[in-house]
């Protein structure tokens, strides 16, 4: 079934952000200090991650996160490849965006019941648009790789989180990122856009034998059935030349 090739998880008129949509998940649970928070600015609909990493309590180690409520619906991200995150603000730190497929009921005493976690590192610099492909994403569980799990199920993503951490004591303190929104992209969007295809359709459109045995000869190529040096050789002249 078609769909959109590109579709709003947050930000923007479709799916703006919430606060209520998101809670805090701190090392706290865990004894340590950190904390943190997601605010909403109502003249820019854009959201601000801040708080405090701390390391002094867990020994070098430490993380804040905001992730969605448990009644948050479920994303269908099928059909897509790659997460796109618009951030005009940020203080540069290392961030970490998670992804779950499963979420267990809490255990007895509270606390979440461990599950595979799907993370995706990046850095945080003002003004620029952070593209996470899908394939990118690795798998971990308690904060280890797990290298054996089953595929994300794409379909059926229960919960983002937006994540800070110290990285084994590389970074720490107050921390301040704001992204304006999250999309997801589709597949080969770039190539199956009207402008792409009608270059490639242009391109194309002047490569004959003759051509490419005639730019071949320029450049000391001996051409040969699908050689593609000579083919691509041909196609960049061509498309000079057609300007």
């Amino acid at each position: 079934m078609a769909h959109a090739s590109e579709t709003a998880l947050f930000g923007g008129p479709s799916r703006p952000w919430k606060t209520h949509d998101w809670t805090s998940s701190d090392d706290r649970v865990r004894g340590g200090e950190s904390v943190s928070t997601l605010t909403v600015d109502q003249q820019t609909g854009a959201a601000t991650f801040s708080g405090h990493l701390d390391i002094t309590a867990l020994g070098g180690a430490g993380f804040a996160s905001q992730r969605t409520v448990d009644d948050h619906p479920d994303f269908n991200l099928s059909g897509y490849d790659s997460l796109y995150l618009d951030i005009p603000e940020s203080d540069g730190k290392k961030y970490t965006l998670v992804l779950k497929d499963t979420v267990l009921s809490k255990r007895p005493d509270g606390r979440e019941q461990s599950t595979v976690s799907w993370e995706h590192d990046f850095h945080g610099d003002s003004g620029r648009q952070v593209v996470l492909r899908f394939a990118d994403f690795k798998p971990t569980y308690r904060g280890k790789p797990k290298d054996d799990a089953e595929p994300l199920d794409w379909s059926a993503v229960k919960r983002v989180s937006i994540m800070i951490r110290s990285f084994f004591g590389q970074q720490e303190g107050d921390f301040n990122l704001v992204i304006s929104s999250i999309t997801a992209h589709a597949k080969d969007d770039d190539a199956a856009s009207p402008s792409a295809a009608a270059a490639m359709a242009r391109v194309d459109s002047c490569i004959t034998e003759s051509s490419i045995r005639k730019e071949a000869a320029a450049v000391g190529v001996e051409p040969q059935g699908g050689n593609r040096v000579t083919a691509f050789v041909a196609k960049t002249l061509c498309w000079r030349s057609r300007g």
